[in-house]
Formats: C-alpha cells, sequence, structure tokens
C-alpha cells in the first residue's frame, strides 16, 4: 500500500502540468506514492503528453469538464493510499514537501489535513492557503480593507488569520486545495469533496467540514511549494502571462467563483445568522460580482 497518493486535476495546463510531475519526482525523498492525473476534457494534449512521458500515471480523461470536486472524487476511487493529496496541477513541488507533511500527519493522530507553505511567484504567502473561515464578519473585513488596514489584528484579519505568525506550526482553519494533504479516514468520514462546487470554494468548504467533525488542520511552513495560481480558470493577475484560458474560461470561472461563495454562505451560515444578516451579505457578493464583471 502506498503511504500518500497525489491526485491532479489538469485542464489545459499541460506545460506546466509536465513541470509539476517532474517536480515530485525530483523532490520526494522517501514517501511510497502513485500519482493519479484526472484530466478534466482538456484540448492542449495533456492526456497524450502523460501517456508518453509518465507512462507509470494512473490517468482519467474525462469528456467533458466535470469541475474540480468531481475530479478529485473521480481520483479517490482510484487511489490507494493511507493519506491523498490534492496537489495542483499549476505548482512545482519542493524536496520535502510531501515527505515532512507526510511525517506531521503520521505523528498527529487528531489532524485530519495539513498544508505546507505555499509560496506565489512573487514570494509571498498565498492567502488562500493560511485562511480563516468566511463568516460574515471576516468577509466584510476583508472585503472592505480594514484586514489591509490592520493586517495582524486577529479582529480584523481573520479572513487571512494574519495575527498568526506563519513561520511556525500551527492550527488554521482552512488550507487551499492547491496543497491539501488528507487522512483517508478525515476524508471518508466527512463524503470527500461536494460537488455542488464547480470550481473555487470546495477547499473551504471541505475544511469546514472536517473541522466541523473535530478534525484538526495544520499549517506546516517548515517546507513549501511555488503556486502560480490560477492558470487553468484565468482570472487571477498573478498568472495573467501564463495563462492559456480563453474569454469562456474565464467567463465561467468568474461564475463559478461568486457561486461558490453563495453555496458555501447558504449551507453553512444561512441557518446560523439572522435574515437581515444574509440578505446583506449575498447581496454584497452580487455586488462584488458586478464590479468585477465591470472591471
Amino acid at each position: 500500500m502506498k503511504d500518500v497518493s497525489i491526485i491532479i486535476v489538469s485542464y489545459n495546463t499541460k506545460d506546466i502540468l509536465q513541470k509539476c510531475i517532474q517536480s515530485i519526482y525530483d523532490s520526494v525523498i522517501s514517501a511510497a506514492f502513485e500519482i493519479i492525473v484526472v484530466d478534466n476534457a482538456s484540448l492542449d494534449g495533456s492526456s497524450e503528453m502523460i501517456k508518453n512521458e509518465f507512462k507509470e500515471i494512473i490517468l482519467i480523461e474525462n469528456k467533458e469538464n466535470i469541475g474540480f470536486a468531481a475530479a478529485n472524487n473521480m481520483g479517490i476511487k482510484k487511489s490507494e493510499g493511507s493519506f491523498l493529496l490534492f496537489l495542483n496541477s499549476d505548482t512545482n513541488v519542493y524536496r520535502g514537501s510531501v515527505d515532512v507533511v507526510l511525517t506531521f500527519l503520521k505523528n498527529n493522530s487528531t489532524t485530519g489535513a495539513a498544508t505546507c507553505r505555499v509560496e506565489l511567484p512573487d514570494g509571498k504567502i498565498d492567502d488562500a492557503s493560511h485562511r480563516g473561515f468566511p463568516t460574515p464578519w471576516n468577509s466584510f473585513s476583508h472585503f472592505s480593507g480594514l484586514s489591509r488596514m490592520f493586517p495582524k489584528t486577529k479582529i480584523f484579519a481573520g479572513y487571512s488569520l494574519g495575527h498568526l505568525d506563519t513561520s511556525i506550526n500551527h492550527e488554521i482553519d482552512a488550507c487551499a486545495g492547491a496543497y491539501m494533504m488528507v487522512r483517508r479516514e478525515a476524508g471518508e468520514q466527512v463524503g470527500w469533496w461536494d460537488e455542488d462546487y464547480f470550481f473555487y470554494g470546495e477547499d473551504i468548504d471541505f475544511c469546514y467540514r472536517l473541522r466541523q467533525t473535530n478534525w484538526e488542520i495544520w499549517y506546516v511552513p517548515s517546507v513549501k511549494i511555488l503556486h502560480y495560481k490560477g492558470v487553468s480558470g484565468g482570472i487571477k493577475e498573478i498568472s495573467k502571462d501564463i495563462t492559456t484560458a480563453d474569454s469562456e474560461t474565464k467567463q465561467r470561472s468568474t461564475q463559478a467563483r461568486f457561486e461558490a461563495m453563495k453555496i458555501f454562505y447558504q449551507k453553512h451560515y444561512s441557518q446560523k445568522y439572522p435574515k437581515f444578516i444574509t440578505w446583506i451579505t449575498l447581496a454584497g457578493i452580487n455586488v462584488k460580482k458586478t464590479i468585477t464583471k465591470l472591471g
């Protein structure tokens, strides 16, 4: 049995996917691992590249883009690892980042998921990998700019957990699907990925359900990966020069991003807050969506 199954969802990122896979082989020290690539009907030859260059990889070829959550669930069914690492195709894995996090999980039985330092090309931490849950207050502080004005203050920095020391191990609310290593027992307990999400939001939802069932989520910054971020969807400023996403894909990604916000709120918060808070929150999401589209 493998220590860890590394599951990568692919969508039109052939060249960067090739580098990602090679970085895994170059960086894993001792862990017994398998790689499973789930290709969501890429048109750029991603599947052919896997078949030609990495024949040992388990490849699942979908006839249509079924989304990130559903594709991950397909990969899980083919996996045999005691732990599963969900890894984005637009990442580069550095030496030890699989082994160290795996060892951490093995040594901490109450931890359901863990992540490493997920670093952007500019050297900054990917804020999605070190997050608090998007409560109405945390979301308001983030989108209003209060969190940027007071980035280290707990009351205003709850969205990014900016008050915590990112140089040491600590517990967090949520990490990103770009690098999320999950204990199989924990994933099975919460039913893995929620397929109501197409793209964006599914990782926060996953982490929320883990936390609701008393599993811990930890940030382990002694090792790191590089995350180009948003290459498949094409709507992130930091990867605008390397994405190959067409206008249709960008529009679909934008739509999915804001739909994910609504889905998460309605699933987990609509019964916890008064109706007027729900109305304000959903209206705020719609306003933000309109502004983004106009921009």
